[in-house]
């Protein structure tokens, strides 16, 4: 079983900054890529940010120069560094991560979302 735990939303004000963070435990050879994503109600679930297990980055072009993904491979941890929020940014953002379970196995994995604010 794996488990991911994001934290670090809340509510800030337009401009502001956040960090996200997103620890991955459980039992399993290794992590593959990972993931931010952000939904708001009524939308579909939207990729914000993605990272290799090589550290090559991609963003959506909304929070391109604005967010910063990275992950630390040793501590099983995601990270996003979000400036220059504004409010639409506001949404509960989730990580998700490939991970692989045995030689042969790959399987998604979701965190349980964390609400972001963004005030005018």
């Amino acid at each position: 079983q794996v488990q991911l735990v994001e934290s670090g939303g809340g509510l800030v004000q337009a401009g502001g900054s956040l960090r996200l963070s997103c620890a991955a435990s459980g039992t399993f050879l290794s992590i593959n890529a990972m993931h931010w994503y952000r939904q708001t109600p009524g939308a579909q679930r939207e990729l914000v940010a993605s990272i290799t297990s090589g550290g090559i980055t991609n963003y959506a072009d909304a929070v391109k120069g604005r967010f910063t993904i990275s992950r630390d491979k040793d501590k099983n941890m995601l990270y996003l560094q979000m400036n220059s929020l504004n409010p639409e940014d506001t949404a509960v953002y989730y990580c998700n991560a490939i991970v692989r379970i045995d030689a042969t196995l790959y399987r998604s994995y979701w965190g349980q979302g964390t609400q972001v604010t963004v005030s005018s």
